[in-house]
């Protein structure tokens, strides 16, 4: 009998951009739009049927794979996520922190998934950025189809024996992949992990994670670090928002054909780095 294959791009274009129907219960407010049903002879419904120009323009859905979780088949199809985090008018004004609301866009500016913090409002405002949390991404149809968790550790680099560890599920409840902070008394270690445990990639930072005007690249690597497989990008926004705001823009690269499961996890990979790293900057 032979083991499933691991879901790998089947050579989908992208298609048109296009709205698609929600059915999550905020999908008002994370932009979900439904998307208006075809019509025969080539009929084009009138301008004020059009969705609005601030609806944001989702990446159309692709069909289901075999040995794919649900969801994650738009990952089959790029080789390039965009993060943006979004602003937050709030904590600007006030330094209180707020829920982290993220969009996560292909290289053709559609959305692929949306993303939210799940935390209450004393976790955030006395661990900061320490704190644990759940993240839930969204996809268009308003489906939760990935889930990060962090515990509670130590991420000082004097304490190896509790670091940082962040579990990726797809769907919701089953885990298919972890991402493990490695002791080094200098650099940025971490390792990906698949749902056994077992030692998939490696990750490697700068000595210096903080750098004026350029980005802040973390090299993922394969198990001997000796050939690049992708990057994960700290995209620098401008010194007014870095200095003010600890609102960040990511950008990943990975192969197109590496199995979805690990890009959903590298995908957890640059939120824990996120946190990490550059979640103070502003507070």
């Amino acid at each position: 009998m032979q083991e499933p294959q691991p879901a790998t791009a089947p050579g989908m274009p992208y298609g048109p951009p296009q709205p698609v129907p929600g059915t999550y219960q905020g999908a008002v407010n994370y932009g979900f739009q439904g998307q208006p049903m075809g019509f025969p002879g080539g009929f084009v419904p009138p301008v004020q049927n059009q969705p609005p120009m601030n609806v944001p323009i989702w990446m159309p859905i692709p069909p289901s794979i075999p040995n794919c979780p649900p969801g994650l088949e738009y990952l089959t199809q790029i080789d390039q996520i965009l993060i943006h985090q979004q602003l937050e008018l709030l904590e600007i004004v006030t330094g209180f922190e707020t829920s982290n609301k993220y969009e996560l866009k292909n290289s053709l500016g559609q959305r692929v998934y949306f993303a939210a913090e799940d935390t209450d409002c004393l976790t955030r405002n006395c661990c900061g950025a320490a704190r644990p949390f759940t993240i839930r991404i969204i996809d268009n149809l308003g489906r939760e189809v990935i889930t990060l968790q962090r515990p509670l550790r130590c991420a000082s680099c004097c304490c190896p024996c509790c670091l940082q560890e962040l579990e990726v599920q797809s769907p919701p409840g089953t885990t298919v992949g972890y991402v493990v902070q490695n002791w080094h008394p200098c650099l940025p270690k971490f390792t990906i992990q698949d749902e056994k445990k077992n030692d998939v990639l490696k990750i490697a930072g700068p000595c210096i994670v903080c750098r004026c005007c350029e980005d802040v690249n973390f090299e993922v690597q394969s198990l001997d670090e000796t050939s690049a497989v992708g990057r994960i990008s700290k995209k620098w926004t401008g010194l007014v928002q870095e200095m003010f705001t600890d609102t960040d823009n990511f950008g990943i690269s990975f192969p197109m054909d590496l199995d979805v499961k690990m890009k959903a996890v590298m995908i957890g990979a640059c939120f824990l780095i996120d946190f990490m790293f550059f979640e103070y900057s502003g507070n």
